[in-house]
């Protein structure tokens, strides 16, 4: 999910709306997602969150950032 002030975003809506806030490249992803029927994209969004571990693996903990990536977020 995603909050804006004005709108929660919710499955494939948010994937897009974080695409399009990234920039660059991702923007052209994110409007080619966005061109996907709604119902389509929700479902391709289950189902990669079906696999996603088979995908991406599952780790025992989260990484830690590095002091470098740690000054990158907003406090």
């Amino acid at each position: 999910m995603l909050l804006t002030r004005a709108h929660a975003w919710i499955r494939s809506a948010a994937v897009c709306r974080i695409l399009w806030a990234m920039g660059g490249p991702w923007r052209i992803l994110a409007f080619l997602l966005w061109m996907i029927p709604f119902p389509l994209r929700d479902l391709g969004y289950v189902l990669v969150g079906k696999v996603r571990y088979r995908l991406f693996g599952k780790h025992a903990q989260c990484r830690l950032p590095s002091a470098a990536e740690r000054a990158l977020f907003l406090e």
